[in-house]
């Protein structure tokens, strides 16, 4: 059985939000900092994803977030910042949901935070939650948490409530 942060938990739950997606007919978006592209290539590899992946922001350096997404200078690894990278993510991409991420991935602390702290955002245009996560492990590791954390995180979005 694959374990928390493998490839095929990942591809998985990316496939999930591929069904959810096609089957309510939304357009997905993302914005990411410390996965530098991870969640976009997750998505992507998914099934028909040209019919409902939006497409994804890169924003790795603090000054991109502030200039591409309209994210408030100063510190990036926080929930506020997690939150407005999602709303510029929403008005750049023209999606329905979408999740983003920001945090100190490693080696070094960031922003007072420490190694391991990230902040997934996930939502539409009515409202944007924001949880916080504490991830172990080396660089890698800290992203392939945080790739499955964002996945999960879209697909509560996606999926009906019931």
């Amino acid at each position: 059985m694959p374990r928390a942060g493998d490839e095929a938990v990942i591809e998985a739950l990316a496939g999930e939000c591929a069904d959810a997606a096609l089957a309510g007919g939304i357009h997905v978006g993302a914005a990411e900092s410390l996965t530098s592209g991870a969640i976009a290539s997750a998505l992507g590899k998914a099934h028909d994803a040209s019919e409902w992946f939006a497409g994804s922001i890169v924003a790795y350096e603090s000054a991109t977030k502030f200039r591409v997404l309209d994210v408030d200078p100063g510190p990036v690894v926080t929930a506020r910042a997690a939150e407005q990278m999602a709303t510029g993510a929403l008005a750049a991409l023209g999606c329905d949901v979408v999740v983003a991420v920001t945090g100190a991935g490693g080696p070094e602390p960031e922003d007072g935070r420490p190694v391991g702290t990230v902040f997934v955002a996930s939502g539409r245009g009515g409202g944007i939650r924001v949880d916080e996560h504490r991830f172990d492990g080396e660089p890698a590791d800290v992203v392939q948490q945080t790739v499955e954390a964002a996945l999960r995180a879209l697909l509560d979005v996606l999926r009906p409530r019931s």
